[in-house]
């Protein structure tokens, strides 16, 4: 709960960066050796991993002005922030689409490769999130609930204290992202050695983080915003509507690529 680790001159170096800049990397290094073992050229990889973070940073931040319309764009907090996820998501995949072409690619072993990688990516990425005190959970009184700082709510609002003036426990949603998120990449890593398609890592991985995501809104209590009233609509938040259309596209590629993987045995 360390928003800031130290200042060079007046540039703040934070814990979030930090463990963002090191998930990046981690991911690369990953979706690489990943992609290897599928024949793609690790430079190729490279080359389209770098395009994959801008795509999904210039997501992430497009995502964050559709759901809080009121977001100041041009200051440090809206550069510092790591945005909205999913558009990170979404803004990544699409940079995947585009360029595979490009480089000559096959689309679903790439995508396979780098799906680990983005879980990878994720649970590092929400270390950084309960360092800096963002994304935080509902009030619990269960042995597990966390207290933030002063200087966490300084840096993102948290709220420290009840109305009575009491110490504050919430539920340490970052730290059950982290470490499911940790969990869902060593099992990706383990389908991709053992997948019957291309494409079913990416697969798995759409269905299970929508599942994930899905059910941690829940006890999340930071303000999230409300793209286009769904939330005012449907009592459920933005996250959890995309939840759902990730879940449903997972669905439907699934069945698209096991009749693919069905007619080409029929073929063999």
């Amino acid at each position: 709960m360390y928003p800031e680790l130290f200042r060079i001159g007046t540039f703040p170096v934070t814990t979030y960066g930090i463990f963002l800049a090191v998930g990046m990397l981690l991911a690369l290094y990953a979706t690489s050796r990943l992609a290897a073992r599928d024949g793609l050229p690790k430079e190729r990889i490279y080359d389209l991993g770098l395009w994959v973070l801008v795509g999904g940073l210039v997501g992430s931040k497009m995502l964050m002005i559709l759901v809080e319309p009121g977001v100041e764009i041009f200051t440090l907090d809206f550069l510092r922030s790591g945005g909205v996820f999913y558009g990170g998501l979404i803004g990544g995949f699409l940079a995947v689409a585009i360029l595979v072409p490009l480089y000559k690619l096959n689309f679903w072993k790439a995508a396979d490769a780098f799906a680990p990688g983005v879980a990878l990516g994720q649970a590092f990425g929400r270390q950084g999130c309960f360092s800096a005190g963002c994304c935080w959970g509902k009030e619990t009184h269960l042995p597990w609930g966390v207290h933030f700082t002063e200087a966490g709510h300084d840096y993102t609002g948290v709220p420290v204290y009840g109305p009575d003036g009491s110490d504050l426990y919430l539920y340490p949603t970052q730290l059950i992202e982290s470490f499911t998120m940790l969990a869902v990449f060593g099992l990706l890593v383990w389908l991709h050695r053992r997948k019957k398609f291309d494409g079913q890592v990416l697969i798995a991985y759409g269905i299970i983080y929508a599942l994930v995501r899905f059910s941690i809104e829940f006890i999340r209590d930071d303000p999230r915003g409300d793209l286009f009233g769904f939330t005012t609509l449907t009592g459920l938040s933005t996250s959890q509507g995309v939840s759902l259309i990730v879940a449903a596209a997972s669905i439907v590629f699934m069945i698209f690529r096991l009749r693919k993987a069905g007619e080409t045995k029929e073929i063999l």
